[in-house]
């Protein structure tokens, strides 16, 4: 019982550090609305035809950019808790992180251009937004809020110390 409630712990854990990320790196919450963007318009409308190992692609391709991000955050933290002052070796230490981070978003703007790049869905797109100027307005709602929530996150950022995330 002990072992399937450390099994439960471990992964509260690192849903925290995934929600941690999310609430206080930019970055992250720009990867998670093109992420959110994408899949609703995969899942609410048929624009785009994708096959299922077209779809595969697409969850990889984002899944490798979060993964990278939370390296990415865990190396910038680990760096900064090592380095009490400016080091060369730990800017250097960050900016490959940071450029993790950044191949991998290629990769996945690449993956996304190559399998949702049809022009067909795109014309389909803009005929139902012309059809429904409402649904026009609602998206660009739903992009304002959304700009807000990158800039802005998500109101309080985690207040934990350090110290208390051990507990």
């Amino acid at each position: 019982m002990e072992s399937l409630k450390s099994l439960f712990r471990s992964f509260g854990y690192a849903f925290r550090g995934i929600f941690r990320t999310l609430a206080e790196e930019r970055n992250m919450r720009i990867h998670a609305v093109c992420m959110v963007y994408m899949y609703t318009f995969l899942a609410v409308y048929d624009f785009f035809a994708v096959t299922r190992a077209q779809l595969a692609l697409l969850f990889l391709a984002n899944a490798l950019v979060v993964a990278a991000e939370l390296v990415n955050t865990a190396v910038e933290h680990a760096v900064d808790l090592a380095a009490d002052a400016y080091r060369l070796h730990a800017k250097r230490a960050k900016d490959a992180a940071a450029g993790a981070v950044l191949v991998c978003a290629a990769f996945a703007v690449a993956v996304g251009v190559a399998v949702l790049g049809q022009r067909e869905a795109f014309r389909a797109m803009f005929a139902y937004y012309k059809e429904n100027p409402w649904m026009l307005a609602v998206l660009a709602f739903s992009i304002a809020l959304a700009t807000v929530f990158i800039f802005r996150g998500f109101g309080k950022r985690f207040s934990k110390s350090e110290e208390e995330d051990r507990l």
